[in-house]
């Protein structure tokens, strides 16, 4: 053990050794919650490679702090009298990282490219006649329909982001990873710097051209104040934890909440936490086989769930969590909780339902990341409640990048593929019946576990064309009282995730995650 632990501390250490670079320059080292293991923010909705995406690309549009639409890239639009087409100008100034003039070609690629993989963009080009770039400078939407959420789609803040891309890597196949990182953020991926499992570097560009207002949120003027960020992958949260306390890391994206005492008392680290939404933790099922590919047998999960011991086991401190038997963060406008009472927490009922929904033993694969505590702490209390159902299951234990890798996977079980994983969410993502990607429910084209709910979609785009408000809001409580007879995934209760930084950063966005323009390191 003392060997193993020593190992650790020298992977670490080497995990910050920084490549030289001039002693006037401004580095903040941070800790991702996971390992960087891919470069493509359309290919995977891993948050670790859109907060990836956040550094390198820009959008069209952004959403600021207080969750409202705001130009970015565009310098703005003009709709038509009838509401049908939309022009879009770019900012004058916008370059890539290689040096090439941002294009209007290359942003109608772009979208195409991000709107295979999502929801939302999949409606609004459903929805479209024409997208075009007339000029360099100009995107043409002509709409079959009015639609008013065009710049909401533009600037969504969950996964897939709609990033802007060179059109030579946005026409790429959006079902092939993308191995290459040239946006028009304001930073610069250097790839050269870039080890798997230790570290990731970014470099301050030159040549981005920010927004003339404060920035808030993923919107407005994203100015870098320092030179350099770098990315430390340290997987165990004590040698994190101690490596800040020590400054020779600026931040750690995840606090651990066990740790977070640690933090508190020491004068020189701040503990803030991300976005105003709580985080929801869900539990996801793979639809396509069995046993979870019927309703029924979703539900008697479902039906055994209690939402406290998963809270209690992965975030402890009260402070930090709430119950919430919701598909939408509870406090927000689509929170209804309409149809959670089939949410009892009854394992002796939930037995029963399974017996009467067919379960004959059939094997359930259960995927566990070990590199986060919350998803651990999830996942053991999960294994509990398997083993109290007397289900045939079997615990597969790894690492978070292989895990996202795995449930890739649309194979059967004795094939490698899998039947629940644990994953958390930003709230502000799961907002907005459009955007929510644990609902999105059109089979294989959707997040991983495939879901197929014609009703839920209906629901979904009926949302997107109300006529209004309270319209969206009656929509809301249908789709909620569907989610709980489809069961997408299971919803676990939610938590404010808090992060720490040294106090020699100052000026951290406010925003949902962790990003790096705005700030200042003395």
């Amino acid at each position: 053990m003392a060997i193993a632990r020593r190992s650790l501390l020298v992977t670490a250490a080497a995990a910050l050794a920084t490549p030289a670079i001039a002693q006037s320059a401004s580095v903040v080292k941070f800790v991702p919650g996971n390992d960087l293991n891919g470069l493509d923010p359309i290919w995977t909705t891993a948050y670790v490679v859109r907060n990836h995406g956040y550094n390198v690309y820009d959008t069209l549009y952004g959403t600021d702090a207080q969750y409202r639409t705001r130009p970015q890239m565009a310098q703005g639009h003009e709709i038509s009298a009838d509401q049908l087409t939309w022009t879009i100008r770019l900012r004058e100034g916008l370059k890539f990282h290689d040096n090439q003039p941002v294009r209007a070609r290359d942003c109608v690629a772009s979208i195409r490219r991000w709107a295979a993989r999502d929801g939302l963009g999949q409606l609004l080009i459903s929805m479209t006649n024409e997208l075009a770039a007339p000029d360099d400078q100009t995107i043409v939407f002509r709409m079959k329909s009015p639609f008013p959420m065009l710049a909401d789609a533009l600037g969504k803040l969950s996964a897939p982001v709609p990033f802007m891309m060179p059109e030579r890597l946005a026409t790429i196949d959006p079902n092939t990873r993308i191995t290459e990182a040239v946006g028009s953020g304001p930073l610069r991926f250097l790839p050269g710097e870039w080890v798997q499992g230790s570290r990731a570097a970014y470099a301050k560009f030159e040549g981005y051209v920010p927004r003339a207002e404060p920035p808030s949120g993923t919107a407005g003027g994203k100015r870098m104040n320092v030179d350099r960020v770098e990315w430390h992958t340290i997987p165990d949260a004590s040698t994190a934890m101690a490596a800040l306390q020590k400054g020779e890391v600026d931040w750690l994206e995840g606090a651990p909440f066990d740790l977070l005492p640690l933090a508190l008392k020491n004068r020189d680290i701040a503990v803030a936490t991300f976005g105003k939404a709580g985080n929801p933790a869900i539990l996801r099922f793979n639809h396509l086989h069995p046993p979870f590919d019927t309703a029924p047998m979703r539900r008697a999960l479902l039906a055994a769930v209690q939402q406290a011991p998963y809270l209690q086991a992965s975030i402890g401190n009260a402070d930090y969590y709430s119950e919430c038997k919701s598909f939408f963060p509870c406090g927000t406008p689509m929170s209804s909780g309409t149809g959670n009472a089939a949410m009892f927490g009854d394992v002796a009922r939930a037995k029963r339902m399974f017996a009467e929904a067919g379960y004959r033993g059939q094997k359930i694969v259960f995927l566990a990341a070990t590199d986060s505590s919350v998803l651990h702490a999830l996942s053991m209390v999960t294994v509990d409640l398997l083993k109290k159902l007397e289900l045939n299951f079997e615990l597969v234990e790894t690492d978070w990048g292989t895990l996202v890798q795995r449930r890739a996977s649309q194979e059967p079980v004795e094939k490698g593929g899998w039947s629940l994983f644990h994953t958390t969410a930003a709230g502000a993502e799961y907002m907005s019946p459009a955007a929510h990607l644990g609902l999105r429910s059109d089979g294989r084209p959707s997040w991983a576990g495939w879901p197929t709910d014609p009703r839920m979609e209906e629901l979904r785009r009926a949302w997107v064309f109300a006529s209004d408000a309270q319209a969206q809001l009656r929509i809301g409580a249908e789709i909620e009282q569907q989610a709980f007879a489809s069961v997408p995934y299971i919803p676990l209760g939610e938590y404010i995730s808090p992060t720490a930084y040294r106090r020699s950063i100052t000026e951290v966005t406010d925003a949902y995650a962790p990003f790096f323009w705005g700030l200042r390191k003395a």
